[in-house]
């Protein structure tokens, strides 16, 4: 199993695209808008995905977190609110928040594990900082860490209990950053003793199955390299101090903020301690290079990949899709 994680250029497999996941055989895939028609396209995507690979619990994964990062778009499925409106409820009923955080992430698990996908890159524990990049923005959970943690521990138990994995991100803290990492390199200065209200969320979910890496260099740990290319910040910050043992996948290595060709940035992913190198665009050309660069996944990183997936079983009974969203609902009118 290769330590590479792709996405697809359109709504159906290639025939060329066929043969190369064939001989890749790589860990997961990761879909976006351009994959996302209908329903029964979907679903008839996700078991091709499935039957290729030959493991029924092939990870295939999605950014639905809500609001403006949405790949399952509105009319054909449901429009979910921004992180923003669970915080701003947080403020004056913590409990009424984490509850609707809660229905609003099976809600979220419900709808996808109907189209046949089992990850969902959420949630995000960036702790939201004034003057930073809009990139978060909306998207966090809160300002406060605390809260950010009782929030994301919420999301991460509500995709569980529709057998959805769920995803923290982006580690070590993309809050601070001043540019978004879609477009140039984040670089933060803040202090150790700064940098700790970053890692006290991630700390506080540390067991959760799957995280995601930052492309942003800290000055404090490591000058020269951002988070996703540097064993410090991976080993010493995101293992060791976070304590997070679930399986790691970098960022999307086609985002400005990385430089170098494709296969040097999954190379240097990989090598760096992450588990799974995540590539988006679907561009063939691009995933060839992948391809030819990166190793079979080592042994760990499959314990922890089966660790993760396994999770999946742990799906419970309980309210429909319609109920999530009706108590969802009735608790943010609170706010």
């Amino acid at each position: 199993m290769q330590a590479a994680i792709y996405g697809l250029a359109g709504p159906q497999l290639s025939d060329e695209e066929r043969g190369f996941f064939r001989d890749a055989d790589p860990a997961g895939f990761i879909l976006f808008k351009r994959n996302c028609e209908s329903q029964q396209q979907l679903l008839t995507l996700t078991d091709a995905l499935r039957d290729l690979s030959g493991r029924a619990d092939v990870p295939i994964l999605i950014d639905q977190e809500g609001g403006r990062v949405a790949r399952m778009k509105a009319p054909e499925w449901p429009a979910f609110p921004a992180a923003e409106a669970f915080a701003r409820l947080y403020e004056t009923a913590p409990s009424s928040a984490i509850e609707a955080v809660r229905s609003n992430a099976r809600a979220l698990g419900l709808m996808l594990a109907e189209a046949g996908i089992n990850v969902d890159c959420l949630p995000m524990l960036d702790v939201r900082q004034p003057g930073a990049s809009d990139i978060v923005g909306d998207r966090a959970l809160g300002a406060d860490p605390m809260q950010v943690a009782a929030l994301g521990r919420a999301v991460l138990t509500g995709l569980r209990s529709a057998g959805v994995v769920g995803v923290i991100k982006h580690m070590p803290g993309h809050g601070r950053a001043l540019v978004d990492s879609h477009l140039e390199l984040p670089v933060v200065t803040a202090s150790e003793e700064e940098l700790q209200v970053d890692l006290e969320p991630f700390e506080r979910l540390n067991w959760a199955p799957m995280g995601m890496t930052a492309h942003v260099v800290y000055t404090a740990w490591d000058k020269a390299r951002p988070g996703s290319l540097s064993p410090t910040v991976i080993s010493q910050i995101i293992r060791e101090r976070i304590g997070f043992d679930g399986w790691l996948m970098s960022d999307d290595l086609g985002m400005n903020a990385l430089q170098g060709d494709f296969g040097e940035r999954a190379a240097g992913a990989v090598a760096a301690g992450c588990d799974v190198a995540l590539h988006c665009s679907g561009i063939m050309e691009e995933m060839v290079a992948i391809a030819a660069a990166v190793p079979a996944m080592s042994a760990v990183g499959e314990e922890r990949l089966a660790r993760a997936m396994a999770t999946i079983a742990e799906a419970q009974d309980g309210p429909s899709f319609a109920e999530c969203v009706d108590k969802r609902d009735q608790l943010l009118a609170l706010a």
